[in-house]
């Protein structure tokens, strides 16, 4: 196998267990070493430090699969590990038709995601290493979890940074049916896998819908970057008297309708309104509207740590409004999905946000993803989804 070279004193990370390698830490590489390529990653003195596939065109130029010498990457691995995190998920089923089944490093597969809709798995490839495995890997995913159709949604901006195209559509299996519907906690929610956000839908919230559910009765709630409404379906099937459901985008909405109808739920209790969601909470205030609940789950305004200041602005702006239409005792729920947003510095924002509204408020829970996105203990960055749940006081 071809070598990666890593500088003296640069390798500590590694030694930590953390799977990125990035390019200044690198002293030599192998000629003929081409992106995608599998190489072994050796310390100055020789010694073994990891296996990791190679992209020559990221900052992060070797992503690691393996810490262990003994490791051979080839077929039988990938199908050790794709295994491993589809039986782990397995107990699942009984909640919900949909969930995530590779999460990408804390799986031990970086850039690989894999998503599952009933018998529809989705796979996301972004790095160059995963990509170069694609047919491999929709065969072992469809061997792992007899889906019947195996979709791929490789047209996240993050491809560009590996030099690699967009790519979406089937990659085996029967074609996708006409529409896609999963089951979530005796709730169902319309998908659309080919063009929706991320693989289709946002499975993260599966844990935060089920809350929101439990917060609703009796409540009027808002629900902001409410994209296909599975929030409010959720507030809706808790007993919500009113909701209030915003998004920029018509088509969302849309299916934010569908998804009401879908679970048979009253739909005179909806209201949905297509507008700039900062510009709409400002109109709000201004009509001194009120809410017992209101939900913040908005874009990732910060991918990286370099977007955070222009970030924390937009996020304190938001949440500053939204705990104005708060009423008192009611509950926020309020999100960053932003990588370069930390959870200390958002509840530091959410703190500013509060004092300038004029408004005291607890923490009653920290929120995050569900177990079916762990975060493996060596690397952080997998914690990108962070919420809280405050009560206005």
């Amino acid at each position: 196998m071809k070598k990666m070279i890593i500088k003296s004193g640069r390798e500590k990370s590694l030694l930590r267990r953390h799977p990125w390698i990035f390019s200044g830490a690198v002293k030599s590489v192998d000629e003929g070493v081409a992106s995608g390529d599998f190489v072994r990653v050796e310390a100055e003195d020789r010694r073994f430090l990891a296996h990791a596939a190679f992209s020559e065109k990221s900052q992060i130029v070797a992503r690691v699969l393996s810490f262990e010498e003994q490791d051979v990457i080839d077929e039988a691995f990938f199908r050790r590990r794709i295994r491993a995190a589809v039986a782990y998920r397995a107990p699942l089923e009984r909640e919900s038709s949909g969930m995530r089944l590779i999460h990408a490093e804390s799986d031990g597969l970086p850039g690989l995601i894999a998503d599952r809709y009933g018998a529809i798995v989705v796979m996301q490839l972004l790095t160059a290493g995963i990509d170069r495995q694609r047919d491999l890997l929709a065969r072992l995913l469809m061997e792992a979890t007899g889906a019947k159709s195996i979709y791929e949604r490789s047209d996240a901006d993050v491809r560009e940074l590996e030099g690699l195209p967009p790519r979406n559509g089937l990659v085996a299996g029967e074609p996708l049916p006409g529409e896609v519907v999963m089951e979530e906690n005796g709730m169902r929610f319309a998908v659309d896998i080919a063009h929706g956000h991320k693989t289709g839908f946002y499975l993260d919230q599966r844990d935060n819908r089920a809350l929101t559910r439990s917060l609703s009765h009796d409540a009027d709630v808002l629900n902001c970057f409410c994209y296909t409404g599975t929030m409010s379906v959720a507030a809706l099937a808790g007993g919500a008297k009113s909701v209030l459901s915003i998004d920029s985008s018509g088509p969302s909405l849309a299916m934010a309708e569908r998804n009401v109808q879908l679970n048979g739920l009253d739909h005179t209790r909806a209201e949905w309104l297509e507008a700039d969601v900062f510009q709409a909470l400002r109109k709000l205030r201004d009509q001194a509207r009120s809410f017992d609940l209101v939900i913040l789950d908005p874009p990732k305004f910060a991918p990286t740590a370099h977007h955070a200041e222009k970030a924390a602005r937009a996020y304190k702006d938001i949440n500053l409004l939204g705990l104005k239409l708060l009423r008192r005792g009611g509950h926020l729920m309020t999100f960053s999905c932003s990588g370069g947003i930390s959870a200390e510095l958002f509840q530091k924002i959410i703190a500013g946000a509060a004092l300038d509204a004029q408004a005291d408020a607890q923490i009653l829970r920290r929120l995050c993803p569900g177990t079916d996105h762990p975060v493996a203990i060596h690397f952080p960055e997998g914690d990108y989804l962070k919420g809280l749940l405050l009560r206005r006081t």
